[in-house]
């Protein structure tokens, strides 16, 4: 799995000109999965978005997380995080994982997100989405369960 993560004072997405998703202080998520991915990369990428210490406390130093402050995320699903630029100009998507299986650990990313306490809201899984943000620092970091960076 990998995400770009990004603190953010609020965010939101349209679908077809319709807000779907909204938030205020929090994360943006964007997230995307391979075909490999499973259960450990699930729970590897749900405990670091929650536990993330990137929002700052009364000195001023990142040291809390989404949960300490009371914030929310917004995930949003984004397949091409595992597009191949290295040959070519135009990307390589064989690393994706397929519409069905990336739909149900999306989901199951939102039911474990959800179980921990914060509040989640979402685009609209394969749909074109217009994703507005203000970011935050700005911090946006970039999350990968094999650790590849």
């Amino acid at each position: 799995m990998r995400s770009v993560v990004q603190r953010v004072k609020r965010a939101s997405v349209t679908v077809n000109g319709e807000r779907v998703g909204q938030i205020s202080a929090g994360l943006l998520v964007l997230l995307g999965f391979r075909p490999e991915d499973g259960k450990n990369d699930l729970n590897w990428l749900v405990d670091k978005l929650v536990g993330l210490r990137i929002f700052e406390d009364e000195e001023g130093k990142m040291n809390l997380s989404v949960l300490d402050v009371g914030g929310e995320i917004l995930v949003v699903s984004q397949f091409t995080l595992y597009g191949d630029c290295r040959s070519g100009k135009r990307p390589s998507f064989t690393s994706a994982a397929p519409s069905e299986l990336a739909k149900t650990l999306y989901e199951r990313s939102l039911e474990e997100l959800r179980s921990r306490g914060v509040k989640v809201e979402t685009g609209v899984f394969q749909a074109q989405m217009d994703v507005e943000l203000i970011n935050d620092g700005p911090v946006t970091l970039l999350l990968d369960s094999e650790k590849k960076f």
